[in-house]
């Protein structure tokens, strides 16, 4: 008994007719029905009763007919999981990020990831919140951290909560601290020189409208600048910023770190891929051990 065979009998069973069968599996007819009087032969019963313009089951026919579909359908079970698991061991995972999240929260992830599936290219790309739904829907990412709420609510996305994540301020210690004591208000900044994030960074519009709620306009040393530029023109002495937490523990030497107080500022990372296409393997597992961090 061949598999192919078996397709060819499951192709004649739905179709009731060897010619429309023979279209289905891309075989000439002639060919078909001799496989299936093989496949007749080697069972030792007829599986159909042929009649002109009539073809029916026979009792071995009927009996045939689900154990047939269920070895196809283990069959292509078997042929997917193998292709899968082949996904991670070579191919590649386009991962969107803020630059915050590509140096507090990826590094670890990303190096377990690679321990695990050194086979995967992982390539990154960073950019706000805005950018990054965008090379989302057009496909030119396979999944990306975003910052929540999306700055365009789009319904082609699918996202997963992944974290709530405090704001601190970081300033030089060289500098005043700001604020009066262990923690630090919005109002403090009034007055306080702001080293401030480019356009389109989810920081820069969130410390924005946080100043704004509290009544005032924040002031600008330098603005324009990615985490690392801004990092580094705080602790030069140029102004305070409003950065991550996670970002303030890894890149914080050097740096005041100072709460801000209660209830303070947060953010919402999500993880988001497209809904109408399924995420590769490799990416999923990325996905997963995100979510398990």
């Amino acid at each position: 008994m061949q598999f192919q065979q078996l397709q060819y009998f499951v192709a004649v069973a739905e179709t009731r007719h060897f010619t429309r069968a023979a279209d289905l599996v891309h075989v000439a007819q002639p060919s078909l029905s001799q496989q299936i009087k093989a496949l007749e032969r080697e069972l030792g019963a007829d599986l159909f009763l042929r009649a002109r313009g009539n073809i029916t089951l026979t009792d071995a026919g009927e009996a045939l007919l689900p154990l047939a579909r269920r070895i196809l359908a283990d069959a292509d079970t078997a042929r997917h999981e193998v292709q899968e698991l082949a996904q991670l061991r070579s191919g590649r995972i386009r991962l969107g990020a803020t630059p915050s999240l590509c140096t507090g929260l990826l590094p670890d992830v990303l190096r377990a990831f690679h321990d695990r599936y050194p086979g995967i290219r992982l390539l990154i790309e960073e950019g706000g919140s805005h950018d990054l739904v965008r090379e989302l829907a057009r496909g030119a990412l396979d999944l990306a951290l975003v910052v929540l709420p999306l700055p365009t609510p789009s319904p082609a996305l699918t996202t997963v909560e992944l974290l709530r994540e405090d704001l601190v301020v970081v300033s030089s210690p060289e500098a005043p601290a700001p604020g009066r004591g262990r923690t630090v208000r919005i109002s403090d900044l009034e007055g306080e020189r702001l080293v401030m994030f480019r356009h389109g960074y989810d920081l820069r519009e969130l410390t924005v409208a946080a100043c704004r709620t509290e009544g005032f306009e924040p002031d600008f040393a330098v603005e324009g600048g990615e985490m690392d530029a801004v990092l580094g023109f705080v602790r030069a002495g140029l102004g305070v910023a409003v950065v991550p937490r996670m970002v303030a523990t890894k890149s914080g030497r050097g740096l005041r770190v100072t709460s801000l107080a209660r209830p303070g500022l947060h953010r919402t990372i999500a993880l988001a891929h497209r809904s109408d296409v399924a995420p590769p393997r490799a990416a999923r597992e990325l996905q997963r051990m995100l979510l398990e961090r």
